[in-house]
């Protein structure tokens, strides 16, 4: 769903990194991930690489969603899933993590993720399917030239995203209602709250009459009516 994109961007950006500017990294000059070549088609088209350094984070954020998360139906993709290929897309581009995740669930391989595509993911399971796709992808990872150089980042990253995204996909279970409709009520204290009914004594145990308690200025009458008589004693 859409709701995960938030959090899908927030985990892929934490793999992304800040400011790079490798030269045997074919994407060129990066900054959060975002190349030169999207900050100037989405964002500024003369754009150089000082106006990438100084990105803003609701920039980043519209590059991600319309070059990555949209190119790959992030919407439409079920709760992990959508992570697992949204993270292709942003390591290795939107049509080959289509096409692996398509091969991964016996779809078409057009490289467009659409109704077919969504009803083939829809058809296995979700752990399944994120396992299926997260060994294609660390096997073409695998293939490429500059493993040697990457290969360790990719492999740590390709790992993270396939526990985060199974934890994705898990069912949260549903909170249990209380059948008490005040909700969870506190067991009694030791001594009985006032105006509370006591606790019934236990069979055959012998019950205290009951202790008749007098209006304070009684009482002090009372006493003082017994102080007088032994007076006149």
């Amino acid at each position: 769903m859409d709701r995960n994109f938030a959090r899908a961007l927030a985990l892929v950006l934490k793999s992304e990194g800040g400011w790079s500017d490798n030269s045997a990294d074919p994407g060129g000059a990066t900054m959060k991930g975002v190349t030169l070549a999207n900050f100037r088609r989405y964002v500024k088209a003369d754009a150089g690489k000082a106006d990438l350094r100084e990105i803003s984070d609701e920039q980043v954020a519209t590059v991600y969603r319309r070059f990555y998360w949209d190119a790959v139906a992030g919407a439409e993709l079920p709760g992990g899933v959508d992570y697992a290929v949204f993270d292709f897309a942003v390591n290795s581009g939107p049509g080959r993590a289509a096409k692996y995740l398509q091969a991964a669930v016996g779809a078409v391989q057009d490289g467009r993720i659409g109704p077919a595509t969504l009803r083939a993911v829809g058809a296995r399971p979700l752990g399944a399917v994120i396992d299926d796709l997260c060994d294609a992808r660390l096997a073409f990872l695998r293939r490429l030239p500059t493993w040697p150089v990457f290969g360790k980042g990719w492999s740590d990253r390709v790992r993270s995203v396939r526990s985060q995204a199974l934890l994705m996909s898990a069912p949260q279970p549903a909170p249990v209602p209380s059948s008490d409709p005040r909700g969870p009520q506190h067991p009694p204290g030791p001594s009985t709250a006032l105006g509370s009914t006591p606790s019934p004594a236990p069979a055959g145990a012998a019950i205290a009459p009951p202790v008749e308690r007098l209006p304070f200025w009684a009482a002090v009458l009372q006493i003082l009516k017994s102080i007088f008589a032994r007076s006149s004693t």
